[in-house]
């Protein structure tokens, strides 16, 4: 019998032999695992249609010691993303969701915030609102990044907030749109050099620190 129930998202799914699937999956409690499904691909297994990509489900495994892989004996699906595949947009995103995951995410470390991310991120691609699924990649690209330690805090800098300041004392009367006073493009080119010779600089650190680790 199972020991373990969690909450979790499929994430994807390999054919195993001649009638199962490993599944890697993203449990609420446990971070990234990965079990074998048996007979997942018969017609009457215990799994239906709940190990299909992303579908949220109530996974039932057992979690052996000095083993990579779990059993996995059936799952309870919870939430389908099944209408959101009939639009090619959201498929994309979709598979694009869950390469990401499986790329970034460890395995067995738990990450509650990853998991409320992807909720959140497929709850506002199926309200079916313009635009939605490119809000939704945006979002998850931005968080993705920073939940896995590769985006460092954004901040604003001084140098910023003087230059938004200045823009917008500007007499709208005086300027055309899109257009500005020679001074003001001159500060915006020299704010916007410095900006990126620091990200150079930035990056290229950070791939000497990488490379010494």
């Amino acid at each position: 019998m199972p020991n373990r129930v969690s909450e979790a998202i499929v994430i994807q799914t390999y054919p195993f032999g001649e009638s199962d699937l490993i599944v890697s999956f993203l449990a609420r409690d446990s971070g990234k695992l990965r079990g074998v499904a048996k007979r997942a691909r018969k017609p009457k297994s215990n799994f239906g249609a709940g190990l299909e990509r992303l579908s949220q489900v109530k996974m039932h495994y057992v979690q052996r010691e000095n083993r990579e892989l779990v059993s996995l004996y059936s799952c309870d699906l919870m939430q389908s993303q099944f209408g959101l595949m009939q639009d090619y947009a959201a498929g994309v995103a979709l598979d694009f969701f869950a390469e990401v995951t499986e790329q970034l995410l460890p395995e067995n470390e738990a990450s509650e915030k990853f998991f409320r991310l992807l909720l959140t991120v497929l709850e506002h691609m199926r309200t079916g609102n313009p635009g939605a699924v490119w809000r939704a990649v945006t979002y998850f690209c931005v968080w993705a990044v920073r939940l896995s330690g590769l985006l460092p805090e954004l901040r604003v800098t001084q140098d910023s907030l003087l230059l938004a300041d200045c823009i917008q004392r500007l007499p709208v009367a005086e300027v055309a749109p899109g257009e500005f006073p020679k001074e003001t493009g001159r500060d915006l080119r020299r704010l916007l050099t410095r900006q990126i010779e620091d990200q150079i600089e930035r990056k290229l650190k950070t791939v000497r620190i990488l490379e010494a680790a």
